[in-house]
């Protein structure tokens, strides 16, 4: 059996750099990753078709509900760091994060996308170096801010036939204990791997602890 391909979808407010401590620390396992275009052109790569190597989707934050919601690729396993199926709350998930919040920003973003973007990277956590190579695209983040709003990919998880690792941190400011709980609840075999303490960065601040989970998943 080919060795598999992991396909990597950074979050909001990021660009594709933001995984290369997580692809250093990986230690030869093949990756490639999108850009969702936060900071210029959006990119996809070209990927193995039917009969190739086996793909594994992992995506961070926004990218876990990204995957979720465009299904880009048939993948044969999927991870989540710092992941969700629903980020904003509703009638039925109120451990979500109010629209409010997330209006608020759009709002901001009209003003000054720079301070807004680097304001959420603030109360994430430890960036640790990362810096996007670019300036920031007001438009490009106000559509991945209603996409926190609005997508619900809650069924579509929970009836995802592959196996599935979830990464998360205990003390994650932007996506709680309580919301990630609530938001897997109908999907059977994906109890997270929890990190004590920890943030919502958790490819930039623990990219060595994310390594090991995903090493023991693909075996």
């Amino acid at each position: 059996m080919k060795p598999p391909l992991l396909v990597l979808v950074h979050g909001w407010g990021f660009d594709a750099s933001v995984w290369t401590p997580l692809r250093e620390a990986l230690n030869g396992v093949e990756t490639t990753a999108f850009d969702l275009g936060f900071y210029g052109r959006p990119r996809r790569p070209a990927l193995p078709g039917d009969g190739g190597r086996p793909l594994v989707a992992v995506g961070h934050s926004l990218g876990l509900l990204w995957l979720l919601h465009e299904r880009p690729f048939a993948w044969r396993g999927l991870v989540g760091i710092n992941g969700f199926p629903r980020f904003a709350a509703a009638a039925d998930f109120p451990e979500g994060v109010p629209a409010r919040i997330l209006d608020r920003m759009a709002a901001g973003l009209g003003r000054s996308p720079l301070r807004v973007v680097e304001d959420f990277l603030a109360r994430s956590g430890d960036r640790k170096a990362w810096a996007a190579d670019g300036e920031p695209d007001a438009a490009a983040l106000g559509r991945g801010l209603e996409w926190l709003k609005y997508w619900d990919a809650r069924a579509t998880f929970a009836f995802d036939p592959g196996p599935v690792l979830l990464l998360n941190a205990t003390a994650d400011t932007i996506v709680s204990e309580a919301m990630i709980r609530a938001a897997i609840r109908g999907r059977k075999g994906a109890e997270p791997r929890w990190r004590r303490g920890g943030d919502h960065l958790l490819l930039l601040s623990e990219p060595e602890w994310c390594a090991l989970r995903i090493g023991e998943f693909l075996a």
